[in-house]
């Protein structure tokens, strides 16, 4: 089996740069904080159009029980760097929001879970409004 060649881009990696930029920059936005995913691995599937899309850790039950240790200890690793965990933003006001929730009810791992609309949603739907997304992001990292 080959692995196809993929032509294309993460569209949210776009808003995250600019929001980013909009903050004031890599050096100040990361001297502050730290990005990551619940699940390290990105997964795609093909539509019925014969095209790859992104397809995420919960779209399938079955899918999340086969990752769900690897999400466990990525996240445990990424604790163990020594980041802030008072905070903690969720990309993400739905399902990727509702997981790690639960998931931090069971684990403890953060005090506060903030969720904002994900990058891939208003890139996606909300292009032309990004800017006041962007505005809302920064307005919810300065009150840290």
């Amino acid at each position: 089996m080959s692995i196809p060649e993929v032509d294309t881009f993460e569209t949210s990696s776009v808003y995250v740069y600019e929001m980013i930029d909009a903050f004031g920059g890599v050096e100040k936005f990361y001297d502050k904080f730290f990005i990551s995913a619940v699940c390290p691995l990105g997964f795609t599937t093909i539509s019925n159009k014969g095209k790859s899309v992104n397809y995420n850790y919960y779209d399938s039950k079955k899918l999340t029980e086969a990752v769900m240790d690897l999400i466990i200890k990525s996240l445990i690793i990424q604790i163990e760097f020594g980041i802030k965990r008072d905070i903690c933003f969720c990309l993400g006001t739905g399902k990727n929001h509702k997981f790690l929730v639960q998931l931090n009810n069971e684990l403890k791992l953060f005090d506060k879970i903030i969720p904002l609309e994900h990058p891939r949603y208003i890139m996606q739907y909300k292009s032309k409004q990004r800017h006041i997304y962007i505005k809302k992001y920064i307005k919810e990292f300065r009150k840290v």
